[in-house]
């Protein structure tokens, strides 16, 4: 079982730390915006820091710095988060990501390594790194979402009693892998565009998809709605392995979850539909949209669809 801390209320500095880290979860977290807004006031906070703290290293990884700069930023960033878990950044320090997400730390147990796998996998986006496999893919997904899925596991907690709670990292970092591969799908022109390729070789090769996707066509003879399906089929098997984490959270923090997997499993409905549309433009949910899955989630129905299913299986 992983259970949260109580911790002494946050100093004025601490709370203008976090007030600096909501406002940029409010401003660029897009997806990860609506399911965080379900939770309570620390675990919302301590959420944003993650976020702060993650987008700050994507943000290296995606920008326009010289490669030796990435490298060095990079190092300047685990160099940061290792003072974070050291306990060494004081509550005055000028850095308000620090900040925050040293409090974070300090009254959740979240498991910070899982930021320096973050780093890591930024690090094999600079290297230029492809994959010739599935299991090559998730070695990168682990880095860049699984973890993200173990680290908000620290924020979540899960509830005393909860059966199988010792699998919860397990479940939190199979979803996080569902999560980027529908990125990925999402993604994947633009991705092209600027040189990146993390479908596997493999894959692609079985779809006659090898030449990749720099237009709005598939390469010519290729099927790519069989590539799509595919993946789909792969993401949807993440996605319902990962559900059963959703029972053993607490009802706003498996609300969260299921807000923001149930927005990304809804743009995986509409890849599905219309595998090209992801060759064309970015695919996304309308606001209104997103509220809905949000105020399923917050319903529970999700959880206890899981929580049905399981029972039956054990049954």
């Amino acid at each position: 079982m992983i259970r949260t801390v109580e911790s002494a209320p946050a100093s004025a500095p601490v709370l203008a730390a976090y007030s600096y880290c909501e406002a940029v979860t409010g401003q660029q977290a897009r997806n990860f915006a609506y399911g965080i807004r379900l939770l309570p006031t620390p675990k919302r906070r301590a959420m944003s820091a993650l976020y702060a703290f993650s987008r700050r290293v994507d943000d290296i990884g995606d920008g326009v710095l010289a490669p030796d700069v990435k490298v060095a930023r990079l190092e300047e960033t685990r160099a940061l988060l290792a003072r974070i878990h050291d306990g060494a950044v004081d509550e005055d320090d000028t850095d308000p990501v620090a900040v925050a997400l040293a409090h974070a730390a300090s009254a959740f147990p979240i498991p910070l390594g899982g930021l320096d796998e973050l780093i890591d996998g930024v690090q094999m986006d600079l290297r230029g790194e492809t994959y010739e496999t599935w299991d090559d893919l998730k070695v990168y997904c682990r880095c860049v979402a699984g973890a993200i899925g173990r680290l908000s596991l620290g924020v979540f907690g899960t509830e005393p009693g909860a059966r199988g709670a010792e699998r919860a990292p397990e479940y939190a970092d199979t979803l996080g892998l569902a999560l980027q591969l529908t990125n990925i799908l999402r993604d994947v022109r633009e991705d092209a565009e600027g040189g990146r390729t993390y479908l596997p070789a493999d894959d692609l090769a079985k779809f006659g998809c090898s030449a990749g996707f720099d237009g709005p066509t598939p390469p010519e003879g290729a099927d790519f709605a069989g590539l799509v399906h595919f993946e789909v089929r792969r993401a949807r098997a993440l996605f319902a392995e990962g559900y059963r984490l959703l029972p053993m959270l607490d009802r706003r923090s498996g609300a969260c979850v299921a807000a923001m997997a149930g927005i990304y499993r809804r743009l995986l409905d509409r890849i599905e539909r219309d595998p090209g549309a992801v060759l064309r433009g970015r695919v996304s949910l309308p606001g209104r949209e997103k509220a809905y899955v949000a105020v399923r989630g917050l319903s529970g129905l999700d959880a206890r669809h899981v929580t049905r299913r399981t029972v039956r299986r054990r049954a």
